[in-house]
């Protein structure tokens, strides 16, 4: 008895993105798939280890950022709509074709310092539109805001290999059959639920927190007999993009806010690679996103590179930390 699965491709050609935006989805889907086959091969492939240099972060590079990185960008480079990529690896953007009609950022391996011991990491990527045909894209064109985004999405590479994406119209989830080597719906209109009793966090870092999220982490860990009436559990993977594909598949909320421990950097997380497509998928899920005061997708970037505090997640959650920083000041 055949059983009918509905495929990444099927799910695009039905829906009413451009054919811009499905043929770099499916660009930047088929070379997940290969960075995929890399991270299960493992050693056997010769990817774990330091790559020897660093990010323009000034982060050390695994080998497989590297390699990861260039397999995006040389597949990018290929196609007619791409007309620049920015990824978090790379100083500036890369023009790719004049004609091309969108741009692609891209953080090609969240979470690179789990390779080595085999944990969650992914990819995440973000879809503009590009607004200058004919010329050669550069970093000011990216310089758009998060409400422009097209699509949004990541490949989370676990025990299974996951797609999460959003063209505008709610959030879809596709498992990776290796058998039919096809992306296989598994979750249409994902929702995340407006309260939860489950946080992440990396708690290491709160002597440099702000006194409003010193406070709701203390109330959280007060639990039942604190001000908040309720037991809270903890969860930290260290990877983005397996803390939010947990808030998508069972509620949550996961915070990188700012700190003081690097008095020239507003927050970890990017905001055009990292905090932009993850806010955009929260948000079509029915989650919140903000930097504790604003709206992340309203923040107008001023560099490719730019960082910024992230909260995101259960509604309520967010609105509740907002509140917080409000009355504290």
């Amino acid at each position: 008895m055949l059983i009918h699965v509905t495929t990444l491709g099927d799910y695009l050609a039905k829906h009413n993105a451009t054919p811009a935006v499905k043929s770099v989805i499916a660009t930047l889907t088929h070379t997940c798939e290969e960075i995929s086959e890399l991270l299960k091969r493992g050693a056997l492939a010769d990817i774990l280890g330091e790559a020897g240099n660093q990010n323009v972060q000034g982060e050390e590079q695994k080998k497989l950022d590297v390699i990861a990185n260039e397999l995006l960008l040389n597949a990018l480079a290929n196609n007619k709509y791409c007309a620049g990529v920015a990824s978090e690896e790379l100083d500036h953007a890369t023009a790719a074709n004049c004609g091309g009609e969108v741009l692609v950022l891209f953080d090609p391996l969240d979470g690179s310092s789990n390779i080595d011991i085999n944990m969650a990491v992914g990819t995440i990527f973000s879809v503009l539109p590009y607004n200058n045909q004919g010329q050669t894209a550069t970093d000011d064109d990216f310089l758009q805001k998060g409400t422009e985004q097209l699509a949004a999405g990541y490949v989370l590479y676990g025990t299974s290999t996951i797609l999460a994406l959003t063209t505008g119209d709610g959030v879809v989830m596709f498992s990776y059959d290796p058998n039919l080597r096809q992306f296989i719906l598994i979750k249409d209109r994902v929702n995340v639920p407006v309260d939860t009793k489950e946080y992440a966090i990396n708690a290491s870092n709160y002597r440099y927190w702000l006194p409003p999220m010193q406070r709701y982490i203390d109330e959280c860990n007060a639990g039942e007999a604190g001000v908040r009436g309720k037991d809270f559990n903890m969860r930290w993977i260290a990877a983005m993009v397996g803390d939010v594909h947990r808030i998508l598949t069972r509620g949550g909320l996961f915070s990188y806010p700012f700190d003081t421990k690097f008095a020239n950097k507003a927050g970890k997380l990017r905001l055009m690679y990292e905090a932009n497509p993850m806010s955009f998928i929260i948000e079509q899920a029915g989650g919140a996103s903000s930097d504790a005061l604003n709206r992340i997708l309203d923040i107008k970037p001023t560099s490719i590179h730019q960082r910024v505090p992230v909260v995101l997640g259960a509604k309520n959650e967010v609105e509740y930390i907002k509140k917080l920083h409000v009355e504290m000041g």
